[in-house]
Parts: structure tokens; C-alpha cells; sequence
């Protein structure tokens, strides 16, 4: 009996401080937890960050330390700004009741230089997140995880990858997702590009539609496609060749000898004959049949027929210049 009348002031002592400690951390968070609610940052201080980091805690704080004053010239500090607040306002409107019990607040410098220095900070901006060491979601290790800003990141991290890092340290608990405002002013852009597209469609579409439904136009750009693909353009580009040579008299050779080589004029050379070709045969084909007068349609299949085999024969000539073995030829270029 004197043993338990001796021990029970300091049970009673004891239990008080115990108490007076856990009221401690619910008041503090109670008084950050209105502000935290209305999806603002809570705003720090050197005061108020000793008090809101301060152990023991049954809450989670995350902890911005920052530089937004021009005179820094911190531009990701700035560019990082508007989406941490829009991180701090998505989670107050997915946890309204607070079940996360998680508080987000920015510690600027020009409010918090002793912060700063006791960390031993030389850039800004830092990210510390503070996880409860009392409660449900107390964790063995209080030391606050940071979150790095330098990988990966040209103009500042965005809210999702904010997000998805606090998310990750915050198991069991709520973890709300980003929700970004809707860009009206791209949605309306977005309209009128489209409603001026339409208008300009309307207005061009008459002039320029009998040109783009014309098969003779397209017939042509089809013949020029095929023509530049097959005369030797791409070698040109591939090997940079020159546009002529010489033959070793002083002369200018239009044509070089062997497969493996070519002038960029030999090209224009070897299209034109094709397109002569190409034409002729067209003529023949094409526009002959469609004469009325007899003794007209002969004269032309004569001139088409003429064309065709003297240009055959130039394309011999020059086959040969390419491969002297080459036995056969037409006449007139033997």
C-alpha cells in the first residue's frame, strides 16, 4: 500500500504526459487541417515549419521548400508552383473528410532562410514529405523522404508524378487522382479552327475541286512520279554525283560509261527519252483512235510511230554507251 500510494503520482504523471502529447498532435493538426481542406497550401514560416514538423505527429506533411521570388531566378520553381497547388487542391477535393490525414504547405525562402540553412539547401525547389511517427500510420523511420527534382524534368515535374510518389508512401490510406480544370480556351480554338476550315473548304473547293477531281491531272502527276523514280534521281542524291564529266580530250561527257556510275544530266537525258516514250505510246493508244478524218489519224500514227523508233534507238545508243558489249541497235543511232 505505501509502494502504490509512492508510485501512482508518477503513473498519474506519467499518463498526463503521455495524454498532453497526443492532444498536442491532434490540436496541431486540427488547426492545419481547415486551411488543408480548402485546397490551399498552408504557408510557412521558419516557426511554422518547426511546429508542423515536429515530433511526435499522427499526421503526414508534405513540405515545399521554394523560391518564387524573381530575384532567384528559379524558373522551375515558378513553373512548378501552379501544379503543386493544383496537387494540394485535387486531394481536398477527393479526401474531404481527411481520412489521409495528409497536409501539403510551401516554405518560401524569403520566409524561411534559417529553414534553408539548417538544411543545408543551395537550390531550390526541395520537396520534403514528413510521415507520421504516431497513430495508425505511424512508420518505423520519421526521416523525411525527398522527392528529386533533377531527373527527367525539362520545365518542373507534373502534378500526376507528384502525385504518384506521395501515393506511393501513403499505403492503406485514401490517394485521390489529379483533376485538372477543363481548357475552355482550347476547346474553343478548337472549334473555330475547324468551323474556318469548313468555311475556307466551301470557298476553295469550287475552284480548286475540278482540278483535283481531274483524272488528266492526276494521270500526269502519275506519269512525272514514275518518270523521276525510274531515270536515276535517287542515285543522284544517294551518291551526289556531278552534273557532267569529262572524256579526257577536253570534252564534256553527258553519259558515263559502266552500271555503276552516272551524271545528273545523263538522268534529265534518260527522262526526257522516257517521257517522249510515254507520250507516243499515249498518242497511239489514246488520241489516234479518237481522230475523225482518216487521212489525219494515219498521218499521226505515222509521226507517233517515227518518234517512238527514233527515240528506241536513241535509248540503244545510249544502253550501249553504258555497256559496249551491248549487240544490238536500231537505226538511225548505230
Amino acid at each position: 500500500m505505501r509502494w502504490s500510494s509512492i508510485l501512482l503520482p508518477f503513473t498519474l504523471l506519467g499518463a498526463g504526459v503521455l495524454g498532453a502529447k497526443k492532444a498536442d498532435t491532434v490540436d496541431r493538426y486540427q488547426e492545419y487541417q481547415p486551411n488543408a481542406l480548402s485546397g490551399n497550401p498552408v504557408k510557412l514560416n521558419d516557426a511554422l515549419y518547426k511546429q508542423i514538423t515536429a515530433l511526435p505527429r499522427d499526421y503526414t506533411v508534405a513540405v515545399l521548400l521554394t523560391a518564387l521570388d524573381s530575384r532567384y531566378a528559379c524558373q522551375i520553381c515558378r513553373e512548378f508552383d501552379p501544379e503543386w497547388k493544383l496537387l494540394s487542391k485535387s486531394w481536398a477535393k477527393g479526401d474531404k473528410a481527411g481520412e489521409s490525414r495528409m497536409i501539403f504547405s510551401t516554405l518560401d525562402f524569403n520566409e524561411g532562410r534559417d529553414t534553408f540553412v539548417s538544411l543545408g539547401l543551395q537550390t531550390a525547389p526541395v520537396l520534403l514529405l514528413f510521415q507520421p511517427s504516431t497513430g495508425e500510420f505511424a512508420v518505423s523511420n520519421v526521416d523525411p523522404l525527398r522527392f528529386d527534382f533533377t531527373t527527367g524534368y525539362n520545365s518542373g515535374p507534373s502534378a500526376e508524378s507528384v502525385r504518384n510518389w506521395i501515393a506511393r508512401h501513403l499505403p492503406g490510406r485514401p490517394q485521390p487522382e489529379i483533376s485538372r480544370p477543363t481548357n475552355w480556351f482550347a476547346w474553343i480554338m478548337g472549334v473555330v479552327g475547324v468551323l474556318g476550315m469548313v468555311s475556307l473548304w466551301n470557298i476553295v473547293w469550287p475552284v480548286i475541286g475540278p482540278w483535283i477531281m481531274n483524272r488528266k491531272a492526276w494521270a500526269l502527276l502519275s506519269l512525272i512520279t514514275i518518270l523521276t523514280c525510274i531515270c536515276g534521281t535517287m542515285f543522284n542524291r544517294i551518291r551526289n554525283v556531278p552534273y557532267a564529266g569529262h572524256d579526257g580530250r577536253g570534252h564534256v561527257s553527258f553519259i558515263a560509261g559502266g552500271y555503276q556510275s552516272q551524271f545528273q544530266i545523263e538522268s534529265q537525258i534518260v527522262a526526257f527519252m522516257y517521257a517522249v516514250l510515254a507520250f507516243c505510246a499515249i498518242g497511239l493508244a489514246d488520241r489516234a483512235p479518237r481522230v475523225g478524218s482518216a487521212k489525219l489519224q494515219q498521218a499521226l500514227i505515222f509521226v507517233y510511230a517515227g518518234v517512238m523508233f527514233g527515240m528506241y534507238s536513241f535509248l540503244l545508243s545510249v544502253f550501249r554507251m553504258k555497256n559496249g558489249g551491248y549487240p544490238f541497235a536500231l537505226p538511225p543511232f548505230l
